[in-house]
C-alpha cells in the first residue's frame, strides 16, 4: 500500500493467498466447449505476445491492435511482468498444468486492463482490476488488495468515488463472462467493441467518473 508500483510485493500476496484458485481455474477450463483443446496446447501467452510479428498482426479496431497500442504507450510487456513474477518463486516456470493455468492468469492481466477499460498507469484503475479480477478467479490475494486499496482511498478527503469505482470493479467482474476461458490468441483478433459486448464487460462508468472528479493538472 506505500507503493503501489512495487507489482513484486503483488506476487508474493498472491502466492499466498491464492493457494487452489489455479487449480480450480483449469480444472473450470476443461469444462469449457474449447478449453480441452487450449489446455492440450499450452500456448505460453508471455512467450507469444513477446512476439513482434504475431503483436503486430491485428487488423485496426481489434483487441489485438489495442493491445499493441497499449503496449507501445506504457512500455509495459507480458515478458517484463512474468520476470517480476519469477523473482523469489522457483516454481513459477513449473511444468504442471496447473502452474501453466497460473501464469495464463497473469500474462491476460494486461488484456484485462484494455476490456474493461481501467488504465494501467495509475493506482485506481489497477484497484478497479484487482476488483473485478478477484470476481472472475475468487483469488483471496486479490480480494485482500482490492479491500485495501478502498480502505486507503476511502481515508482519503475525497476518496468516495473512488471507493465505488473498485465496488464497480467487483461488481462488473461478477457479471462478465468467465474471462479465463477465452482462446486468448483468438479473442485478439476480435474487433475490440463486439468482444466487449460479447463478454458482457460493462462501461466503467463510476471509474470514469471518478477520473472526472480529480483536480486538472493544466
Amino acid at each position: 500500500m506505500r507503493d503501489a508500483n512495487d507489482t513484486a510485493q503483488v506476487f508474493r500476496i498472491m502466492r499466498a493467498l491464492n493457494a487452489g484458485t489455479a487449480k480450480r481455474g483449469y480444472e473450470r477450463l476443461l469444462q469449457t466447449e474449447r478449453g480441452g483443446l487450449i489446455a492440450y496446447q499450452r500456448v505460453e501467452l508471455a512467450e507469444r505476445f513477446a512476439d513482434p510479428v504475431f503483436r503486430n498482426s491485428f487488423m485496426p479496431g481489434s483487441l489485438g491492435a489495442a493491445y499493441a497500442d497499449f503496449l507501445q504507450e506504457t512500455g509495459y510487456s507480458a515478458q517484463g511482468l512474468a520476470d517480476i513474477s519469477r523473482q523469489d518463486d522457483a516454481g513459477r516456470d513449473a511444468m504442471h498444468p496447473y502452474a501453466w493455468f497460473g501464469r495464463r492468469t497473469r500474462d491476460v492481466h494486461d488484456i484485462w486492463h484494455i476490456l474493461t477499460g481501467y488504465r494501467a498507469d495509475e493506482p485506481a484503475g489497477e484497484a478497479c482490476l484487482v476488483a473485478f479480477s478477484y470476481a472472475q478467479t475468487g483469488g483471496l490475494g486479490w480480494a485482500v488488495i482490492a479491500l485495501a486499496s478502498a480502505f486507503k482511498a476511502g481515508r482519503t478527503p475525497g476518496g468516495k468515488p473512488a471507493v465505488r469505482a473498485i465496488w464497480e470493479g467487483y461488481r462488473h467482474g461478477k457479471r462478465a463472462v468467465w474471462l479465463l476461458g477465452e482462446d486468448y490468441e483468438a479473442l485478439l483478433a476480435e474487433p475490440l467493441e463486439a468482444v466487449r459486448d460479447r463478454l458482457c464487460i460493462r462501461p466503467p462508468k463510476a471509474y470514469q467518473a471518478f477520473r472526472e472528479s480529480l483536480p486538472s493538472t493544466v
